[in-house]
């Protein structure tokens, strides 16, 4: 059993495509077995360099019928390199911290994986402190550095059809498309748990006027689950060029506490909405490889009082891939 752990741990944590047969060779082969043949791909033709761009971030806002206040972290942006194979892509990123006095301290790790052939999965887990505080009625940008916010979550998705293409191997361009397009849709869950907090009221004294009392919080705490559809495609277009596009909307139910500076209340209404959806774009020759990524998710819900709140979640990636080898050609 905690052989079977460790596996699955690493198989989140990675880029891999989980089948259900190598599940069941587990007991039969022992840990550097294992290794070697989940991760080691042993043909030198399906190894790449990466060098990449990325953007990661989760802001949240509170809004009235006329207002909003913003909440953006900084230093959304990175660089960074990698390698990639059949089995596995690593990507190691360095965060690029602009403004020195006003960092935001970041954790952000969002993935995907394929379990089986039919669950697709993503999910995140985010900590940050210090946002950008920025607004609609004109006031001047303000950074916070006492704002805290918290998020995890997972969306899974089981398909009905078998998902036919691999995202890691097209990541790693090394994906042939054998038809012009690949279409799968169905049908899952999602949870998420989602905090925020400040050392007193998070809007600022230019907006304190423009909100009722409600909406001047100290700290925010949800925990939500819900039903959720999807459709995953994947275009093979002229030029070697792949176009993939993923959505998935989703409604469900979501328990809400608000902490005021004096005093506290549930919304009443646990109804929330959200939207998942990715696009990405690969260029794929001979030795080398580009891809583009950009996918996120929108989530709202009502705080009641006339007041709404809702996060984004965003990330983006632009690779460069080199091939070790180039492809024999037949």
């Amino acid at each position: 059993m905690f052989k079977k752990i460790i596996v699955l741990l690493l198989l989140t944590s990675s880029t891999v495509s989980a089948q259900a047969p190598i599940l069941k060779e587990l007991d039969s082969l022992n840990f550097v077995e294992l290794v070697d043949k989940l991760f080691i791909d042993h043909n030198i033709e399906n190894y790449s360099l990466r060098l990449f761009t990325n953007y990661k971030s989760k802001q949240f806002r509170i809004s009235n019928n006329d207002f909003r206040s913003r909440y953006v972290p900084n230093n959304r942006y990175g660089v960074g390199l990698g390698f990639a194979s059949s089995k596995i892509l690593i990507d190691i990123a360095f965060n690029i911290k602009g403004n020195k006095e006003e960092v935001t301290n970041r954790f952000d790790l969002q993935g995907t994986t394929i379990l089986g052939k039919k669950n697709y999965i993503n999910f995140y887990f985010q900590t940050y402190k210090g946002f950008s505080v920025k607004n609609n009625y004109g006031a001047q940008k303000v950074f916070r550095d006492d704002i805290k916010s918290f998020t995890v979550g997972v969306n899974a998705l089981h398909t009905v059809p078998e998902i036919e293409f691999s995202y890691s191997m097209l990541k790693a361009g090394l994906s042939q498309l054998d038809k012009k397009f690949y279409i799968t849709g169905g049908y899952g869950a999602f949870l998420f748990y989602d905090y925020f907090s400040a050392e007193d009221d998070v809007l600022v004294d230019s907006a304190k006027l423009l909100f009722n009392e409600q909406a001047h919080i100290k700290r925010y705490n949800s925990t939500a689950v819900g039903i959720l559809g999807g459709v995953l495609s994947v275009f093979r277009l002229p030029k070697d060029i792949t176009l993939s596009c993923n959505l998935m909307p989703g409604i469900g139910g979501v328990y809400k506490e608000v902490t005021l500076m004096d005093g506290s209340y549930k919304p009443k209404n646990h109804l929330l909405l959200k939207l998942d959806y990715s696009f990405a774009v690969g260029y794929n020759v001979d030795r080398y490889y580009l891809s583009i990524i950009y996918g996120g998710g929108l989530y709202s819900t009502d705080l009641g009082y006339d007041n709404n709140y809702a996060f984004n979640l965003t990330k983006a990636k632009i690779a460069f891939g080199y091939k070790l080898s180039g492809r024999k050609k037949k």
